[in-house]
């Protein structure tokens, strides 16, 4: 299915399926991060080992709050403050922060903290509101290969294998920068 309704996509994150959709400068794939069998599909599909975790992306502060309430206040508004403050041409950030017992073990892989981005992109804002809730979002590409930066690019790489969310990609150039937020560490620059 190819669709340009964030209704009808997040239905389909409902159910169970794997999308593809565009992020801020690379296409990505999400599914339900609570839906383990949704995430070893896209595991499968992608041929990436479960070891590396993924990213949960979210369309507001709000659906990550409980994930920001352990943090340094400074550390908490410096986090919030990059999510928020940016124009859609900067690169985006993402947070590795504290896990909580409600992030499913798979989602981290073999790390002890979760990534996570709230997003500003309105394609991935509205799919996240109209799933209510935060999604995961890794890049659409098998591994090794580059990153899908089209619906042509997805659909090549996956054909009948995920849906599509039709739009265009953000005007950054650039994958989201990956930051930890207790230590500060930069882990993808």
């Amino acid at each position: 299915m190819i669709t340009t309704s964030v209704t009808e996509a997040a239905q389909c994150l409902k159910q169970g399926q794997v999308l593809a959709y565009p992020t801020e400068a690379v296409w990505g794939l999400g599914c339900d991060p609570y839906n383990e069998q949704a995430f070893l599909d896209i595991l499968q599909i992608k041929q990436r080992p479960i070891e590396k975790g993924v990213i949960l992306l979210a369309g507001q502060i709000a659906q990550v709050e409980p994930l920001l309430e352990h943090l340094d206040p400074h550390i908490r508004q410096q986090v919030i403050d990059s999510w928020s403050d940016r124009s859609p041409s900067e690169r985006a950030t993402t947070w590795l922060l504290p896990a909580n017992e409600h992030i499913p073990t798979w989602i981290k892989g073999n790390h002890p903290k979760v990534a996570v981005r709230v997003t500003t992109h309105p394609i991935c804002v509205a799919l996240c509101n109209a799933f209510q809730g935060f999604i995961v979002s890794t890049s659409a590409n098998p591994a090794g290969l580059p990153p899908a930066r089209s619906l042509q690019d997805a659909n090549h790489y996956f054909a009948q294998q995920v849906n599509y969310l039709n739009g265009d990609l953000g005007l950054s150039q650039e994958p989201s920068r990956i930051l930890d937020a207790e230590t500060g560490a930069v882990v993808r620059a």
